[in-house]
């Protein structure tokens, strides 16, 4: 039996997205998908993260990431195909 197909994405989410708990609503969705990865706020503004899984999760991580928690507001989302970073293990919030 093949293992599951899995794909990894990079992304960057423009807008209100600093200081609306969007890493943390970003880290817990992507949890309940079952992804691994992890997101963070950049120094520009933006939020940013990388996400590795089943195809099918990462759209539905994608389709949340356009609108964010309720006090964000999404003005763009660069979703790019990416190499998975080595040791990935679940999903985690970074503060780096």
């Amino acid at each position: 039996m093949n293992p599951p197909a899995t794909e990894c994405y990079r992304f960057s989410v423009n807008g209100r997205v600093q200081g609306v708990y969007f890493r943390q609503s970003t880290c817990d969705q992507a949890r309940r998908l079952g992804l691994q990865g992890w997101v963070r706020n950049l120094a520009d503004g933006r939020v940013e993260g990388l996400a590795l899984g089943a195809p099918a999760a990462l759209d539905q991580l994608r389709q949340w990431l356009l609108q964010g928690p309720p006090a964000a507001r999404v003005d763009a989302l660069d979703w790019q195909a990416a190499e998975p970073s080595p040791g990935l293990q679940g999903f985690e919030l970074r503060r780096d």
